[in-house]
């Protein structure tokens, strides 16, 4: 239940795994014991999010993609008792909400979700959506969950150079748009973590694990993808990326290449900093 895939796939390794998590569409028999993703691109959390770029499957499809696999374990453990125990002690990385802004919010030709709210109340109602998928998942046997803030959309290529037209101000703007998405979601952290005690959620602060000198960690090139891209964003078909990829911070103009997504998910395992989660990290969080 992830939009951010290849964060969760590092996290995987992190984790022990020593395959990749299979998709919800190939899972089949016991596969589906060492979990599912349900990852789909351009998702949201509404189910309009995304709707220019074809077919995705939505957080509520995807919620309802896992009340089957519970049934599926139902079958293989042989009651539901013991289906849900065994999603007790699984992690889930539930990581949505920059396509209700990128592929929705700030696309007003396609979307009136601009015009309806103000970015305060689009946030609300957004973290108000959330919050009972969230506890959907939960009754469908989620007790620990990871749940990743958005970082500054703003500031990827696709933002600056097409929403923006390399305006400064507008990609300011866009920043500022999404800090109370964030905001909010701390506050719904600390919601569920009251309301359901049986289970436990943490805030990842993506914003704050991406500021800083990029150069540091080594890279290079910061405003630009390292494959050509198309008008979405995304790399033109059977272009030639770059060579030194590992300098790049961006693949396309909106996805983090490889290097960028293996930091952020040690980071995310093991906080460097106090402020990288809330209340505590990943490897807190299962243990």
């Amino acid at each position: 239940m992830v939009n951010r895939h290849y964060i969760w796939a590092f996290a995987g390794e992190l984790l022990g795994f020593n395959q990749f998590i299979p998709p919800f569409a190939t899972a089949r028999g016991r596969d589906i014991l060492v979990g599912v993703n349900y990852a789909s691109g351009a998702a949201g959390i509404r189910d309009e999010s995304g709707r220019q770029l074809g077919d995705r499957i939505s957080l509520n499809e995807q919620l309802q993609n896992h009340a089957a696999t519970l049934s599926r374990l139902t079958q293989l453990l042989g009651t539901k008792q013991a289906a849900e125990n065994y999603l007790n002690k699984c992690l889930y990385y539930v990581s949505l909400g920059s396509n209700d802004y990128l592929n929705n919010y700030f696309m007003p030709s396609n979307y009136t979700t601009s015009r309806l709210y103000t970015p305060d109340q689009y946030a609300k109602v957004l973290i108000d959506q959330y919050s009972q998928q969230i506890k959907l998942l939960h009754h469908l046997g989620a007790r620990k969950i990871a749940l990743p803030g958005l970082g500054p959309i703003g500031s990827i290529p696709y933002s600056f150079s097409t929403l923006c037209h390399n305006n400064v101000s507008c990609v300011t703007n866009i920043n500022n748009a999404v800090l109370p998405f964030n905001v909010g979601l701390v506050s719904l952290v600390d919601q569920l973590n009251r309301e359901l005690n049986d289970a436990r959620f943490i805030y990842l602060n993506s914003t704050g694990m991406s500021s800083g000198d990029p150069s540091v960690l080594g890279f290079r090139v910061v405003n630009v993808g390292c494959c050509p891209a198309r008008s979405d964003g995304q790399c033109i078909q059977d272009s030639t990326p770059c060579q030194n990829r590992t300098e790049y911070v961006f693949w396309d103009a909106i996805h983090p290449t490889e290097a960028l997504n293996q930091f952020t998910a040690r980071r995310s395992y093991n906080a460097f900093l106090p402020s990288d989660a809330y209340p505590t990290d990943i490897s807190h969080l299962i243990s």
